[in-house]
């Protein structure tokens, strides 16, 4: 009986943390969404009112928050792929390169994944700026430019997607190169055997066998994506013209800025359940792949 229960002892502390921190609020949140919450309903909760759909029916009705869907979404479908295929390409690159070099590339492409956000945000800010920055003044000697980095609608997003794109290749770096290192090579040692060069050997049996580590970060890579907030929150405040705001920056602002916390808890619950169908059609394309045999 004791062996049954020691299981349980060892899984607890995480079953309480996650309860805390994550299941209540949740549900806490979700009753928030269906009220008019505020910093007057905080001090006295007498003052809270049930507004049933309301928040809901609102915010589908939000041109501001049709425009951060669009812009979160410009930034799911440009930057997921952008960040799997570097990071795939780097790890396959430092794992079959032969020298030193590829050795040291490996902290140089995992520094920004470990750096502050706001420090990087500084940087590039300095890059990007329109008058004095490095990039324009690159761009100069090709007779381009001055370009408006951070402060033109047409360009902003891409401004940030090539920042978040830099900061978070080297996780997932780590990550394929830990998948890679990990295939027998005795699989490469047959290949050699037979003729085969290092493309065949990459496209023949190193991406085939990565296909639960793709699946892992395309699934967490997607999620933080969704969840895109800390580049247009430090550079651009989701301007200019909302062209940045991200679903994540609309409910931060109606939630800390504005005091609707009923209306952005009801933004959150609509960012949750996005997010929870794209992972679901994710899990479902991997088990009908894996069932397969692909």
């Amino acid at each position: 009986m004791k062996k049954n229960k020691a299981p349980y002892f060892f899984i607890a502390p995480a079953v309480i943390l996650l309860l805390i921190f994550s299941i209540i609020p949740i549900f806490l949140a979700l009753i928030i969404s269906f009220t008019d919450m505020s910093l007057a309903g905080l001090a006295d909760y007498s003052r809270i009112k049930f507004v049933g759909l309301e928040n809901y029916i609102n915010i589908f009705s939000d041109k501001t928050f049709g425009q951060a869907i669009f812009n979160t979404g410009y930034y799911v479908v440009i930057g997921v792929p952008l960040v799997i295929l570097i990071s795939l390409a780097l790890a396959i690159m430092i794992n079959f390169g032969e020298n030193k070099f590829f050795q040291f590339m490996r902290l140089v492409f995992y520094s920004p994944s470990i750096t502050n956000t706001v420090a990087i945000a500084v940087v590039w800010m300095y890059l990007y700026n329109p008058t004095i920055g490095l990039l324009n003044h690159l761009l100069s000697y090709l007779n381009i430019g001055p370009i408006l980095w951070l402060t033109d609608a047409g360009t902003a997003k891409i401004s940030l997607i090539i920042i978040a794109v830099w900061k978070a290749i080297g996780l997932n770096m780590l990550i394929f190169l830990a998948a890679i290192q990990g295939i027998p090579k005795v699989y490469y040692e047959a290949a050699e055997i037979d003729g085969a060069n290092k493309w065949y050997q990459i496209t023949r049996i190193t991406i085939p066998l990565l296909r639960f580590s793709i699946f892992f970060v395309t699934v967490t890579t997607l999620i933080g994506w969704f969840q895109f907030f800390e580049e247009p929150f430090v550079m651009t405040k989701g301007g200019p013209l909302d062209s940045t705001l991200s679903v994540a920056l609309f409910i931060y602002q109606n939630g800390f800025q504005y005091s609707k916390f009923g209306y952005a808890a009801a933004g959150s619950f609509v960012l949750f359940i996005a997010i929870i169908i794209v992972t679901s059609i994710q899990m479902k394309l991997q088990t009908r792949q894996k069932d397969s045999g692909m």
